[in-house]
């Protein structure tokens, strides 16, 4: 039986990571944003009536709050405040030129009967349910069309309460697909920050058609065998930040997905000039994926100091005949992996559709992606490299990667063309060692300097762990 993640869980991550020598820092190159942001407006939710004992139902407290907070949306925005207590709610929306502020020992808790949970269209861009067709319960905290949204505390909890939903997803009694325990649709200027988030039903964060949105400094927890609990999922956005977060979930910790089949691509909207620095954490999938949902495209995704443990895959990029899309321009570095089956996975044929209205001639195209600078301690299989027979995966360039494998068979690749530079493993047939310089121009933001700095990828890293 899975068991949720507790406050003492909690507790014992933080203390981990204040001590940890391999909790990276550095300097941020998103743009700088301030979650502390003073609003000339403030409320506590306690004003409205509501008691944080764990077991009263808040919902219609925060709704009253928040459409009282709305009168001042024109008037420099307010703050919610959430003092420290349970606070248990069903689902309920934000408004523009808002801070939700979560306080020290403040819990804001999802209600565990699926009525709090409202069901709503499902997007255009998936055109049914993920798991179901039809529609789908609305995140804990959601919002649509906004402003200015700051999601933030002094590492105050969210808490999803998703163990019953596991369960319902497990023996087959969903009506319709899980919430999310945070989305937001159609929004700008998205800001969370400086918090805890547990037990996610389904994806715990899920920015959607979404523009300028800044994740940083949370952590997500959920159990190892939660079903779909992805910590954070860029989804048809552009222009987003996700640094400084551990992350630890029965999914990927980071997917950046662009709707499904018929539907991403007649949407159109792709993931784009995405950032993701500084990021910890460990899964039963991968710590970042791209797809299987990237039908609208994804692209301009850079990724640095990343370290991943105790998990089933480094890095990985799904897709399936059928998807359409396309993943290019793909630029990942500073990869640290230990206790990692596989270090770098591509799956050509993964997945399911929609529906049968699907076209299984609509190829992706992926291309462009370069990863470098990566190393590994007990890792199982350096790399699955699998593209699409009549549509290989083009420009893939490994650069400056050092893995120490336990399978006899470290590579196996299909349908993939590329170089690799400085690898050990040696790769597979397919990817073409480097000779000329002349041949980095085939690989994304991989210059010829790279010869003389590969060696920089010290053992610091390693000695770390």
């Amino acid at each position: 039986m899975t068991r949720s993640f507790t406050l003492v869980d909690v507790l014992l991550v933080l203390a981990l990571l204040s001590d940890a020598s391999w909790a990276a820092k550095g300097n941020s190159c998103c743009k700088q944003t301030n979650s502390g942001e003073i609003r000339p407006h403030s409320v506590s939710i306690t004003e409205f009536g509501a008691v944080g004992d764990g077991s009263t139902l808040n919902t219609k407290a925060f709704q009253n709050a928040i459409f009282y907070l709305n009168s001042f949306a024109d008037k420099g925005g307010a703050k919610l405040f959430v003092p420290a207590g349970q606070w248990l709610t069903g689902s309920f929306d934000l408004i523009s030129h808002l801070t939700l502020w979560l306080d020290k020992d403040a819990v804001i808790l999802g209600s565990t009967n699926s009525d709090d949970w409202p069901v709503v269209d499902p997007l255009p861009s998936y055109g049914r349910g993920r798991e179901l067709p039809g529609g789908r319960h609305r995140s804990l905290i959601y919002g649509r069309n906004l402003t200015d949204v700051i999601i933030t505390g002094n590492n105050g909890i969210i808490d999803g309460q998703g163990d019953i939903w596991w369960n319902w997803f497990w023996n087959g009694s969903l009506n319709y697909t899980r919430p999310h325990l945070v989305e937001l649709m159609n929004s700008t200027g998205v800001v969370i920050s400086n918090l805890t988030f547990l037990n996610s039903p389904f994806w715990t964060i899920h920015p959607v058609y979404c523009s300028q949105v800044t994740v940083q400094n949370v952590r997500i927890l959920a159990p190892h065998d939660s079903p779909n609990t992805d910590g954070i999922d860029p989804d048809s956005s552009d222009n987003v930040c996700i640094e400084d977060c551990y992350i630890s979930t029965g999914d990927d910790l980071i997917a950046i997905k662009s709707g499904w089949d018929e539907y991403g691509t007649t949407y159109g909207r792709p993931s784009t000039n995405i950032t993701i620095r500084r990021l910890i954490g460990e899964t039963q999938s991968a710590g970042i994926a791209i797809g299987s949902e990237m039908s609208g495209g994804v692209s301009q995704v850079y990724a640095e100091s990343l370290q991943f443990f105790n998990s089933r895959t480094g890095i990985s990029i799904k897709t399936s005949p059928g998807r359409g899309g396309y993943v290019r321009d793909i630029y990942i570095s500073n990869v640290t992996l230990a206790n990692v089956d596989i270090a770098i996975r591509f799956i050509g044929h993964y997945g399911e559709h929609p529906d049968k209205f699907y076209d299984p001639n609509d190829l992706p195209s992926i291309g462009r992606i370069t990863i470098k600078d990566v190393i590994g301690e007990n890792i199982k299989f350096a790399g699955l490299l699998e593209g699409i027979k009549g549509d290989d995966f083009l420009d893939i360039c490994l650069s400056n990667i050092t893995l120490h494998v336990t399978s006899d068979s470290p590579w196996n690749c299909s349908y993939i063309q590329g170089y690799s530079d400085l690898v050990y493993p040696k790769t597979c047939e397919p990817l073409k060692e480097i000779v000329c310089p002349e041949q980095y121009s085939e690989c994304y933001n991989l210059s010829s300097h790279l010869r003389s700095s590969s060696n920089q990828n010290g053992g610091a890293w390693l000695r770390s762990w």
